[in-house]
């Protein structure tokens, strides 16, 4: 009687694997980088360095410049806007005045292109680099120049810095922005009147000398004006002239100016 023979067993065909996926996204080259626990000290100093210091620099200046071009993008497409004065973005205020935050202009866009080139001198170059861009500041000392997009970053980082310095816990700190507006030109400072005293009977010396001297502190304290000590006019010589002249910083009131 032949024996029996046992089949062969069947074994399941192998999955065919999928590849991997690959992300679009490329690494900073310093990010590859490892900090070797093993070799000279100086190596493993240079790798902490790269890491620490050189990385976070590196991406914070990327930060920064795409804000400015961001910026200066709306800049240029809402010039000569009346709804946000050509910021792009309109910046909320309380009524104590200060910064609560900010929205995108409602309004349509004055230009629908504008040129890589302005938008690249405009971020970089002049006063208006940094024109509707965020800072925020903290009553320790920490403060942030205007670089972020808009309140909601600022406030993101203004946390940040309240977590690793002060527990998460709020201090008061505050954020400001920086505004296309322009700062109205003060108006010329017209020429202070002076009438010429003929016959005064005193020398020049002792005409001068009719000027009071008081401290200028004392004067403020006072409520008069620094500069003529309360009186509204000045004594002065010119050219072999006594002349009588209303004072140019009060305009002959004698009170000390608002500002003061």
């Amino acid at each position: 009687m032949p024996a029996k023979r046992t089949p062969a067993r069947r074994t399941a065909p192998a999955r065919r694997r999928k590849p991997a996926t690959r992300t679009t996204a490329r690494k900073h080259p310093a990010r590859r980088v490892k900090i070797p626990r093993k070799g000279p000290i100086h190596a493993r100093a240079a790798s902490w360095l790269v890491l620490r210091v050189v990385v976070p620099m590196v991406d914070t200046r990327s930060d920064v410049v795409r804000s400015r071009k961001d910026a200066a993008i709306l800049r240029a497409t809402h010039q000569g806007c009346p709804t946000c004065k050509g910021n792009g973005q309109i910046f909320t205020k309380g009524k104590d005045g200060s910064f609560t935050g900010s929205k995108p202009c409602p309004a349509k866009p004055t230009k629908q292109k504008v040129s890589k080139l302005a938008v690249w001198k405009s971020s970089r170059f002049g006063a208006d680099k940094n024109t509707g861009l965020v800072g925020c500041s903290c009553p320790c000392g920490w403060k942030q120049k205007p670089r972020y997009r808009d309140a909601k970053e600022a406030t993101k980082a203004l946390r940040a810095h309240e977590k690793t310095k002060h527990g998460g816990k709020s201090v008061g700190g505050t954020w400001y922005a920086q505004t296309a507006a322009a700062a109205a030109a003060p108006a010329p400072q017209q020429a202070t009147p002076s009438k010429v005293v003929a016959n005064s009977g005193k020398t020049d010396a002792q005409w001068v000398k009719q000027n009071k001297g008081m401290p200028v502190a004392k004067a403020i304290a006072a409520g008069k004006c620094w500069k003529c000590s309360g009186d509204g006019k000045l004594h002065a010589v010119f050219g072999n002239e006594q002349l009588l002249v209303v004072c140019p910083e009060c305009r002959g009131k004698g009170a000390a100016p608002k500002a003061a």
